[in-house]
């Protein structure tokens, strides 16, 4: 999916108007399904990263900068995601060696890639899984407006420059339910990149007394970029970010091709990345995550984009990595709530 461009406008666009009763009922229906389903509460801790608008945000490079916060105190985390554009409904601990985009999602491979991830569209079967392998906290990579498991830690991303967009809910803007409910459910918000818009959610989430963390997304020292000729490509929430972050290496970007979220590539596709790299002279590259999807292909074109495409990897950088260290463990310290939810089972009895 691609953004429409209204979700970045004001709010008071026809097409935002005519579509704010459905956005209404997809709000509504979110709330229900918070106050009809009991959160099972998880042995270990869960900490879970989601993005409050539809779209990229940096929840990705969020849960893996957690994760490595995790195994440098000691703990042993494990990954779990939905497999979003995955065929996988698991619980599958997956394997980066015999799974593809097209089974488990093309997060969950860069997950795996860096600790034992599992997909699951039953985050309570996915926690079973965790507790069978062993692991000793859960990183949900998105899951924030998921009620079936409770968060020992609610982190919701922000991308500094998009902020909320129109602040409407999804069809009629980006937000996955209104932001007062969402603040609700988060324990901190992080902002990553500076921008006008993230600034305001800032200010939002401090009036109402919750902590803000400032992040940003920093690519390879190393790079080796500079002054080469590239033809960048993405499917990601925000492909522009991308391109913007290899213009700064100094690289010449000399054509851009912007794919909607979690695209799947097409021979068609693949065979025309090819021909303008051969027209421009130029070098294909795109992000990890697009990568990832590309290596599933298997016709000639799809091989080839695959081959020769190369990446420039992100890692998420905090402006106070102590702070949020800080944040996190004595979040992880506290007893757990006394409220309506149900403790978890065993790990052998943790299915559905």
């Amino acid at each position: 999916m691609r953004a429409p461009r209204f979700w970045q406008s004001g709010g008071a666009s026809w097409p935002c108007l005519l579509l704010a009763p459905v956005g209404a009922l997809y709000d509504a229906v979110t709330r229900w399904r918070f106050a009809r389903v009991a959160s099972v509460k998880a042995p270990i801790p869960v900490i879970c990263v989601g993005n409050l608008t539809a779209g990229g945000s940096g929840k990705t490079p969020a849960a893996l900068a957690i994760a490595a916060m995790l195994r440098a105190k000691g703990y042993r985390p494990a990954f779990l995601s939905r497999g979003y554009g995955g065929s996988e409904a698991g619980p599958l601990l997956v394997d980066p060696s015999c799974h593809s985009a097209a089974k488990v999602g093309d997060e969950p491979l860069l997950l795996a890639a860096n600790g034992p991830a599992i997909v699951s569209r039953d985050r309570v079967a996915g926690l079973g899984e965790a507790l069978r392998i062993g692991a000793d906290a859960v990183v949900m990579d998105d899951g924030l407006q998921n009620p079936s498991l409770a968060k020992t830690v609610g982190l919701a991303i922000v991308d500094g420059e998009a902020g909320i967009g129109n602040g409407r809910v999804i069809p009629a803007g980006p937000l996955r339910a209104r932001l007062d409910f969402q603040f609700s459910l988060a324990d901190a918000v992080i902002v990553v990149g500076s921008g006008e818009a993230g600034e305001d959610v800032a200010a939002r989430a401090r009036a109402r007394g919750i902590p803000v963390f400032a992040a940003r997304l920093d690519g390879a020292a190393d790079h080796g970029l500079a002054g080469r000729k590239l033809v960048a490509f993405a499917g990601i929430g925000r492909p522009e970010k991308f391109f913007a972050s290899l213009a700064a290496t100094g690289a010449e970007v000399v054509a851009r091709r912007s794919f909607g979220d979690h695209h799947v590539y097409s021979e068609r596709d693949c065979a025309g990345l090819l021909a303008l790299a051969r027209q421009t002279g130029a070098e294909l590259m795109t992000t990890t995550k697009d990568l990832a999807r590309l290596g599933a292909g298997t016709a000639p074109s799809q091989r080839a984009v695959a081959d020769k495409t190369k990446t420039l990897p992100v890692e998420l950088r905090f402006k106070d990595g102590g702070e949020f260290e800080r944040f996190v463990l004595a979040r992880l310290a506290m007893p757990a709530a006394g409220n309506a939810s149900q403790s978890a089972p065993a790990p052998d009895a943790v299915s559905r």
